[in-house]
């Protein structure tokens, strides 16, 4: 019986870099998933206040790289801005 050669599993099946990874096929089933959409283009009126958040919160966004910034995080880009909360009487 012949000896077994020991080749790695992850080398037969994973692509070396990302550059080699094909496309997947389009698919007609199900919505595709949106690109990013930016907030000044949509039917809505926005205030200049408004734009001037939602661009900060893409701004920290793509710099940190986390798509979904906990509410910590929403909160260091607000504060950023200027904002502060009242203090009550």
């Amino acid at each position: 019986m012949p000896a077994a050669v020991a080749t790695p599993r992850t080398s037969a099946r994973l692509p070396a870099s990302p550059d080699q990874v094909a496309p997947a096929p389009a698919s007609t089933k199900g919505p595709r998933r949106r690109r990013f959409i930016d907030p000044t283009t949509c039917d809505r009126d926005y205030g200049a206040d408004e734009v001037e958040f939602m661009q900060a919160l893409e701004r920290y966004k793509r710099t940190s790289g986390r798509m979904f910034p906990t509410c910590s995080e929403i909160l260091e880009v607000v504060r950023a801005l200027g904002y502060r909360r009242e203090e009550s009487i």
